[in-house]
């Protein structure tokens, strides 16, 4: 561990740990994008980038619900609007998710279940079109969690690493 690496295991020698100087892995060079670690075929790229799309199309519509909710559609009566800015963490994570931040991802994966709660909350107290509005932001707060852990999950599933000398050939007799 003191040359900067560490292996954690025949499965995960891909990742590694590196001292703060050495350069950072990305696909560009001006550093703006992790890189997406492993070999993926070029099949699960273009799922995993399809699924980028569809958690940020959620991302916004579940902000823009929240915005259009608590300023036009339905605000509580007596209220500034100031519950609107309840949408303000759900906005931070706009830049991880285009970047392709697997932390974003799995921090909002967390964070959702907030704006779920709320949803249920609002759904079986509220009534007329907030109880509905209610019943879209349970909506789309599952499906972004369930999106949220596809993307998660497809970034974490990688190709084993080739094996030398025949080793392949033992396992694969093992297993069949």
């Amino acid at each position: 561990m003191r040359d900067g690496t560490a292996r954690v295991g025949p499965r995960c020698e891909i990742f590694e740990m590196t001292t703060p100087t050495s350069a950072p892995t990305s696909t560009e060079d001006d550093g703006s994008t992790e890189a997406i670690v492993g070999q993926h075929p070029t099949e699960r790229l273009m799922r995993i980038d399809r699924m980028r799309l569809l958690n940020v199309a959620l991302l916004l519509a579940l902000i823009s619900l929240g915005l259009s909710w608590e300023l036009w559609l339905a605000p509580l009566k007596g209220g500034t609007g100031a519950l609107a800015l309840k949408v303000l963490p759900l906005t931070l994570a706009i830049a991880g998710m285009l970047k392709h931040k697997l932390y974003t991802y799995r921090w909002v994966s967390l964070l959702i279940w907030l704006y779920f709660t709320e949803g249920v909350m609002r759904a079986t107290s509220d009534t007329g079109l907030s109880q509905i509005l209610a019943g879209i932001e349970v909506t789309l707060s599952a499906a972004l969690f369930t999106a949220c852990a596809v993307y998660i999950r497809l970034r974490l599933r990688v190709l084993p690493p080739k094996d030398k000398a025949g080793k392949g050939a033992a396992k694969a007799d093992q297993t069949a």
